[in-house]
């Protein structure tokens, strides 16, 4: 589901945006970094912005431009909580993916990276961590069902 969100209904690219599979500062809050092919921003570290020497750097929401289905700031910032465990999904495409019924651990997956290279500001990058801890690198998106 936040996959689905983060693409926007533009499936295939690696960031939220569907113009461009290359990640710059305009686009996103994240660290930057010249060895990655796919960086191509014009200045490195963290966003300039948003690095005022206090952490977190975090950007204001509404910053940068909305995916297609009208949602900011799902790559970079923050990274987000996600229902799923942390298991790994069998190979192969997935169709909304739910996580294992059972978890081995309490770990949960993090989506849409900060505190990371570009690589994990890519819509299909996962992280982890226990939900027992807390840190500055993380939030949660409150979402409501569409009421017809």
């Amino acid at each position: 589901e936040w996959e689905k969100a983060a693409r926007g209904g533009a499936g295939g690219h690696r960031f939220p945006w569907s113009d461009t599979d290359n990640i710059t500062h305009d686009r996103a809050n994240y660290y930057s970094y010249a060895p990655v092919a796919y960086d191509t921003s014009l200045t490195r570290g963290y966003h300039p912005a948003f690095d005022d020497g206090v952490m977190p750097y975090t950007s204001p929401v509404g910053y940068f431009a909305p995916t297609g289905y009208g949602l900011y700031d799902l790559a970079g910032n923050v990274s987000e909580w996600c229902w799923d465990s942390s298991e790994l999904y069998p190979a192969g495409s997935q169709i909304d993916p739910r996580g294992p019924t059972s978890a081995i651990g309490s770990y949960r997956a993090n989506r849409g990276g900060f505190f990371a290279l570009a690589a994990y500001c890519r819509v299909a990058a996962r992280d982890s961590s226990d939900p027992s801890s807390a840190t500055v690198t993380l939030g949660l998106r409150s979402l409501l069902p569409v009421v017809p």
